[in-house]
């Protein structure tokens, strides 16, 4: 059982699932809802509920359990594997396989496949469905993703993760055409206020969130474009062009209601295609680049018959 100590400071007023949220970084916020309910969470020696809203002087105590042996089960899954050694494994995720086991997907994730890969060599902070995951990318997103081998090397890059030094590069076609050779978006992510599913801009309750973006061609009716994260929000590119008027091509969250212009498709064109770290064992810079999937390129090749 790991324990941590932590003081409101300038959060007084905030509720404790959202401070523990951000200062908690590398334990998911389903996890910490999770902790939260199971008692594991006290303000003053007291339980207290997610609702609960620290005050002037608070002393947080959070209790993280060893993470349990997962129920789910390993399967024999074929990985597109960029690198592996004994810390980490950086894989190359395909379009329309889920990161990790929930509702409604407890089998054919990446982590069966990373179980029956790794073993028992995956870290266990994030808790029993996510062995091994530091970050995640959308069923519909494919690309590179990192996976840990073991809590320490989870830690250091969770860390940073924090700090915003993990550089995460993404290839996507929007609707639209981008006038602006290269922009920027600096709004806030959150919860949409209505519909729980999605997220929004958030000026009230959002975590900053920031996307550099970058036109590499454009199609009259479509725009292709790099977009580099200076932070990493759930839905923060598709959140951030939609919010531009220029959602993800394919997008059946945050896209217009019509039917995608190019029958077959399946959500959101969006590619993790550069992750760069420092390696947790030797601090040496790395990156690595996935390439466009197959049916990017295709729909590339298309864009640029029709233009």
């Amino acid at each position: 059982m790991e324990n941590k100590v932590l003081q409101a400071e300038e959060f007084v007023g905030e509720r404790i699932d959202k401070f523990l949220s951000c200062r908690l970084e590398e334990v998911s916020r389903s996890y910490i809802q999770k902790l939260i309910k199971e008692g594991h969470v006290s303000v003053n020696g007291k339980p207290v509920k997610a609702n609960y809203k620290l005050g002037a002087g608070d002393e947080i105590s959070v209790e993280i359990p060893e993470a349990k042996e997962p129920d789910i089960l390993p399967e024999d899954i074929p990985l597109d594997i960029l690198y592996e050694d004994q810390d980490i494994l950086v894989v190359n995720k395909p379009k329309g396989m889920v990161v990790h086991p929930a509702a409604g997907h407890y089998s054919g994730t990446l982590v069966n496949a990373l179980m029956y890969h790794c073993k028992d060599s995956l870290s266990g902070i994030n808790g029993v469905m996510r062995p091994g995951i530091v970050h995640r990318i959308d069923m519909d997103t494919t690309g590179s993703l990192l996976v840990c081998k073991n809590d320490e090397a989870h830690r250091i890059l969770a860390e940073q993760l924090k700090e915003h030094t993990i550089r995460r590069e993404y290839h996507a076609i929007v609707y639209g055409n981008i006038k602006e050779d290269t922009g920027t978006v600096d709004a806030p992510i959150g919860r949409h206020p209505t519909d729980r599913k999605k997220m929004s801009i958030n000026h009230k309750n959002g975590k900053q969130a920031v996307t550099h973006y970058e036109v590499l061609e454009r199609f009259g009716n479509f725009t292709y474009i790099r977009c580099r994260l200076e932070t990493g929000r759930t839905h923060q590119i598709r959140v951030h062009m939609a919010s531009l008027h220029h959602p993800l091509l394919g997008d059946e969250v945050y896209g217009p209601s019509s039917r995608p212009p190019f029958p077959g498709m399946k959500g959101q064109v969006l590619h993790a295609k550069i992750l760069g770290i420092y390696h947790p064992a030797t601090g040496e810079y790395m990156e690595f680049d996935a390439p466009l999937p197959q049916y990017f390129v295709d729909l590339l090749q298309k864009l640029r018959r029709k233009s």
